[in-house]
């Protein structure tokens, strides 16, 4: 039996929050619960989730501190980043904050999203 992949996804954007738990969702396998409120994410989220998908940019928090709060609390936790607001610098500080992966949004392919879930979870 194959196990199910626990996500969180943290999003200020709702329609993004819904785009990703609808399609998550009617793909077998996955569980999903989504987050608008970083603060909730970081209370919420521990060391059974699978994966995290964490935007940057937030009204209420920024991304590269809810990444390192949830580094300090579960450093096994597997982390995609996402923003729609790339620089080289907020690649580089994601990362050596404990990021695993770093997507561009909008999504190029939702597809291409849950394959790179599946790569991080084997």
């Amino acid at each position: 039996m194959k196990k199910t992949i626990k996500v969180a996804v943290i999003d200020d954007e709702q329609e993004i929050l819904d785009m990703i738990e609808k399609y998550l969702s009617r793909t077998q396998g996955f569980a999903v619960t989504t987050f608008s409120n970083p603060h909730n994410a970081i209370s919420r989220i521990d060391k059974s989730y699978d994966v995290v998908l964490l935007d940057i940019m937030m009204p209420q928090m920024n991304g590269l501190d809810v990444l390192k709060s949830l580094h300090e609390k579960a450093p096994e936790l597997k982390i995609i980043m996402m923003t729609a607001y790339s620089t080289l610098d907020k690649v580089l500080k994601s990362h050596r904050e404990g990021a695993t992966h770093y997507i561009m949004k909008p999504f190029s392919s939702m597809k291409a999203l849950e394959e790179k879930i599946y790569e991080l979870v084997q």
